[in-house]
């Protein structure tokens, strides 16, 4: 017996199949509430926002979602990515891409999420060992003249650098260190790109950029490491990481944080038309100095020109001037041999007086000399009637303290002398008077004398 085909239904149309799945998901679930971490989270100009949502713990799910600008205007706080949020909605399928997606009602804030929390004490563990203070952060060379560029080869962010580096500054050279930007891998790939700009030393400044993301998107930039990384990078570095309202801790440890990649480019890189007005100016101020001290010159001149007037009188006054000075010049040689006689002749008459006055002087002053001479002549002493009393070997006898009697002495009068023996020594008293010292020799003394 043959088989007989079985009757089959026709194919679905994609969208109808897309609708049909929508409806029986409202009709199995109807209105649903989950809870979870946002991740990815954006506004649009519409009013309505995007986001997805992902188990806090870690587990691979991801539900995308939308929730339109009237319940959005409704929210009592701002969503951001790492809030762990409660839902609640209906689900359905997105068409355009047959996503499963959930239309969001309303949004309750549980808590901070897994990753966030750990951002933020990550934040506060660094901010403590001051690796955020503004003192450590170091200004950007004015005009460099190579840019490093830290990112990888296949990220967007990669293109709108050079795009925005090639309209400003085309004569800037640029050297790309690669490395991923996301994943396990890349917080080393990080350091080690860094490390390599810094050890070559080729450029002014590194621009670290990366397009945005979720927060563990951008997680790699949040690696304790490649904060402490760039800390220790000798050369400053500029960071661009993800959207404006995408914060990292590579961008509160870098020199200067750009909100965006394009960003980055622009601060580190002065646009050339900027630099060419600069020197025009400079050019202009150095252009202006120079005519401002050209004509202070020509003014200079002209002063000098009235102050020199007629050449031919100037002249003439010059050769009177001279003349009045070859004048003195001839009468300066009589003048000074005449008052060097003058001085002279003063000196000659000064000299005379004092000669005159030393004759006069000089004759008393030998007589008085000459009396003083005869006062001390012993001879007159002894011509009023005193005797030299001496030993016989010459030394004269002064006290009686060295005689002895029987002793022989010589004793010298005015007219001669004679040689007697000491009978008696008789000292003085120590009591008596200087004045009883003297005491003439007895009549019958042989030594007595009259005179």
């Amino acid at each position: 017996m043959l088989d007989t085909p079985i009757p089959s239904r026709a194919p679905w149309g994609v969208a109808a199949l897309l609708v049909a799945t929508a409806d029986a998901l409202a009709a199995r679930f109807g209105a649903v509430a989950v809870r979870g971490e946002l991740s990815g989270f954006t506004r649009a100009s519409s009013g309505h926002c995007y986001f997805s949502l992902k188990d806090a713990d870690g587990a691979p799910a991801l539900l995308r979602c939308a929730m339109f600008r009237r319940a959005a205007t409704l929210l009592d706080f701002a969503p951001g990515d790492g809030h762990q949020v409660e839902l609640r909605g209906r689900l359905g399928v997105y068409e355009s891409r047959g996503e499963l997606q959930m239309v969001v009602e309303s949004m309750r804030r549980v808590g901070e999420g897994a990753l966030y929390e750990e951002f933020l004490r990550r934040r506060a563990r660094l901010a403590a060992e001051g690796l955020f203070e503004a003192s450590r952060k170091r200004p950007l060379p004015s005009f460099p003249q190579a840019l490093g560029i830290v990112t990888s080869l296949g990220a967007a962010a990669l293109h709108d650098v050079l795009s925005a580096l090639q309209r400003r500054a085309p004569h800037l050279r640029v050297v790309v260190y690669p490395s991923p930007v996301q994943g396990a891998e890349a917080p080393a790939q990080l350091i080690a790109a860094l490390a390599t700009a810094g050890r070559r030393a080729e450029v002014d400044v590194l621009l670290l950029v990366r397009g945005g993301g979720s927060l563990e998107d951008l997680w790699s930039f949040n690696d304790e490491r490649l904060v402490r990384a760039i800390a220790a990078c000798p050369l400053p570095v500029v960071c661009g990481v993800g959207h404006e309202t995408d914060v990292t801790l590579a961008d509160l440890v870098a020199d200067l944080r750009a909100p965006t990649p394009t960003a980055a480019a622009e601060l580190a890189a002065p646009a050339l038309s900027e630099l060419q007005g600069l020197v025009m100016a400079r050019a202009e101020r150095a252009q202006r100095a120079t005519e401002r001290l050209l004509q202070r010159q020509a003014q200079r001149v002209d002063a000098l020109a009235l102050r020199l007037g007629n050449p031919a009188r100037a002249l003439a006054a010059q050769r009177e001037a001279l003349e009045v000075r070859l004048q003195r010049l001839a009468r300066a040689p009589l003048l000074t041999l005449q008052a060097r006689q003058d001085a002279l002749r003063r000196r000659a008459d000064h000299m005379l007086q004092a000669l005159r006055a030393r004759l006069h002087t000089e004759p008393l002053r030998l007589a008085a000399a000459e009396a003083r001479l005869q006062a001390h002549d012993p001879a007159r002493v002894l011509k009023r009637g005193y005797a030299w009393v001496q030993s016989l070997d010459g030394r004269p006898v002064v006290s009686v303290a060295g005689l002895r009697a029987g002793q022989a002495v010589r004793a010298t009068w005015a007219d001669g002398s004679a040689e007697a023996e000491l009978l008696r020594i008789e000292p003085l008293p120590r009591d008596r008077p200087a004045g009883a010292a003297y005491n003439r020799a007895p009549k019958n003394d042989p030594t007595h004398s009259e005179d």
